[in-house]
């Protein structure tokens, strides 16, 4: 009769790993929201794209709700749109509640829990790490838009390496 082994093998990255990555995206686009001039922040636009703003607020929307969603099992609203006054500061200070938010429930989630299938804002349907992954990606996604921007408005960007 052979004999087999079950080898438990180290993850590629840690839950705990995975947070640190997030966060620093996380810092990287505050710091680009730090560098936008406000009245641009809130209204220059190239393309038909949205405003950098506008762009925000949806990350705003998707990051300590989906991560709350995911902790709590509690389907949570994709809402876009907060009052935030046309102030930059405002924007900012969001984005610090929501990075707590993110810390706050991510402590809440079990390991086991990542290859879970969810429904992510009752529309998205995928595992719980593909929807972090969404997550991460998408904030890429606008703050490439958001570079572009910059540079058209002749602003030196903070180096996209420097989370």
């Amino acid at each position: 009769m052979e004999s087999t082994t079950n080898t438990l093998l180290e993850p590629v990255i840690t839950p705990a790993d995975l947070l640190v990555h997030w966060q620093g995206h996380r810092g990287l686009t505050r710091r680009l929201i730090e560098a936008f001039p406000e009245e641009a922040f809130f209204n220059y636009t190239i393309g038909g794209m949205r405003t950098f703003a506008d762009m925000v607020m949806e990350l705003l929307a998707i990051a300590g709700p989906g991560i709350k969603e995911i902790a709590t099992g509690e389907t949570q609203k994709l809402i876009e749109e907060v009052n935030h006054g046309n102030s930059k500061s405002k924007i900012l200070e969001l984005w610090d509640e929501a990075t707590v938010e993110i810390n706050t429930y991510w402590a809440q989630v079990k390991p086991e829990q990542f290859q879970q299938k969810i429904k992510a804002f009752g529309q998205y349907e995928g595992t719980v790490w593909s929807s972090i992954f969404y997550f991460i990606d998408n904030e890429i996604h606008h703050r490439g838009q958001a570079y572009v921007y910059l540079r058209a408005l002749g602003v030196e960007p903070p180096f996209f390496y420097e989370r």
